[in-house]
């Protein structure tokens, strides 16, 4: 089951001159694990993706960690 969240995080793929409209916790998952960087917001991200409970941190941890990586895009 996909847990939704919304509006989505876009952020950069590794495929130039492309982005990323992630707007569910396993696509965020699959997004976290292929960031070199490991800083504390993006462990914090990886801690609310697998937490099963359902609130408001997923979307946000996720947002926080793509600016700290350096691959938040702005959805304008």
């Amino acid at each position: 089951m996909l847990l939704w969240f919304s509006p989505p995080v876009y952020v950069k793929t590794n495929r130039i001159g492309m982005r990323a409209g992630i707007n569910h916790v396993q696509g965020a998952a699959e997004q976290l694990l292929t960031w070199t960087k490991r800083g504390p917001k993006c462990k914090q991200a990886v801690e609310a993706c697998v937490d099963t409970m359902e609130d408001d941190r997923r979307p946000q941890a996720f947002k926080e960690a793509a600016i700290e990586e350096g691959m938040f895009l702005s959805s304008d």
